[in-house]
């Protein structure tokens, strides 16, 4: 019995390629949905610098109101989307993947254009609900490119997609901070409404997806994992909140950490977007890259592999005394982050039937954004009560005990045979 069991976790990661081969046109619905991705992202994330002026011209008065609506405006998207995540990956599982991107795309085209004509900050406030809800175009484009892909070269696909996202999330406060100079703040939704109206005509035209051949009989066809399997999919779940955790911890404590060693007390804002951002550019660099590798290796060497450099190079963040050095080393870790959520997604695909992947990968969006509310939750709690330091030294042993897990709850994933074929 022992030995059966441990057989079954051995081969987990290569159990999906009987669900069907590739779809044929998965290179050009992996274009689209970059380019959808990145836009939608854009525009969930370009309201950032400009956002307290608008909620002011709604009629919002007052310092502390203005702050207040602002921060509830902005977590609206985000809170609605990580709630329903599961239930567009549900829908795409019973319906198709590329309708939920045509009802993505479409409505955040709408909503987007609907908030240059609101006229109180409770519209406002409705209509972020309202894209987060209608929205998930890059929730969605991972299932499809997930499903569609060749087993061999998901986790470039992967890593790919993951990079449009991150760059999204760059480019749009910068977008952001541009724009509404030139054209005004209104007109600034009415152009990017434009831009995803057009990544909804791509989706719609350019988008094939194929139907999938019937699986064989095998234990995976009952529509569920099977216990190993649920051990993975709980892991693999785990370690995405982790590892979107690791990225936001600092973020509450960042600009008071690098006052103390910036010269220039007016340069202090700007060094700690430098080193917020460092992090998003190193990701954005290794995401496909790392995920190629994971392809010709296996992925849960990857994931356990770079959970335990990031880890490492937390530990000296705690003692930089020069923000350079920060910087360096926090671009360095996202090198070591960037293809770990494109490996865990590759990992979760291939350990669960294809009738409920996008369910499955539905939940780990939703990881995703609590570890974004957990990230700096922790962060601000364990660095008001003790110290600056200790934020990176415990998301340090947090991601060391993720590694520790990855390694020991998958032996036969990450100690079997390279490239697990």
């Amino acid at each position: 019995m022992h030995k059966a069991q441990k057989t079954e976790v051995a081969t987990l990661p290569e159990l999906k390629e009987e669900d069907g081969t590739a779809a044929p046109h998965w290179k050009r619905n992996l274009a689209v949905c970059v380019f959808g991705s990145f836009t939608t992202i854009v525009s969930l994330t370009l309201v950032v610098p400009f956002l307290p002026l608008y909620v002011e011209q709604l009629g919002v008065q007052g310092q502390a109101s203005i702050a207040e609506w602002s921060g509830a405006c902005f977590a609206a998207a985000f809170f609605t989307a990580g709630l329903v995540a599961p239930l567009w990956g549900k829908l795409a599982d019973r319906y198709g993947r590329k309708l939920m991107l045509i009802r993505a795309s479409l409505g955040m085209a709408v909503g987007m254009s609907l908030m240059g004509m609101v006229g109180n900050v409770w519209q406002f406030f409705a209509l972020r609900l309202l894209i987060g809800f209608l929205g998930g175009y890059a929730s969605g484009s991972m299932v499809l490119v997930a499903t569609q892909s060749p087993k061999n070269r998901s986790g470039w696909a992967l890593g790919m997609l993951s990079s449009g996202v991150m760059a999204g999330n760059l480019v749009g406060p910068l977008v952001g901070g541009v724009l509404p100079q030139r054209v005004g703040i209104r007109e600034s939704f009415y152009l990017v409404g434009s831009v995803i109206f057009v990544a909804f005509l791509a989706t719609v035209f350019l988008i094939r997806e194929d139907p999938r051949l019937p699986p064989k009989a095998s234990a995976m066809q009952s529509g569920s994992p099977s216990s190993a399997g649920g051990r993975i999919v709980a892991l693999m779940l785990g370690l995405g909140l982790l590892t979107v955790l690791a990225n936001m911890s600092i973020e509450p404590i960042i600009t008071i950490y690098v006052a103390p060693i910036v010269k220039d007390p007016g340069q202090v804002t700007f060094v700690a977007g430098l080193v917020m951002s460092a992090a998003a550019l190193g990701s954005i660099l290794s995401a496909s890259r790392v995920g190629r590798l994971a392809d010709r290796m296996n992925h849960s060497i990857v994931i356990a592999g770079s959970m335990a450099l990031a880890a490492c190079l937390l530990v000296p963040q705690a003692y930089v005394s020069e923000a350079w050095q920060l910087i360096l080393l926090r671009f360095a870790m996202g090198l070591a982050l960037g293809g770990l959520l494109p490996c865990i997604t590759s990992v979760l695909r291939h350990s669960v039937p294809d009738r409920i992947a996008g369910s499955i990968l539905g939940y780990l969006v939703s990881s995703q954004y609590a570890g974004q509310v957990v990230g700096p939750l922790l962060g601000g709690f364990v660095g008001g009560h003790l110290g600056m330091r200790a934020v990176f030294l415990t998301t340090a042993a947090l991601l060391a005990l993720g590694a520790a897990c990855a390694w020991a709850m998958t032996p036969g994933a990450i100690r079997g045979p390279l490239g697990g074929q």
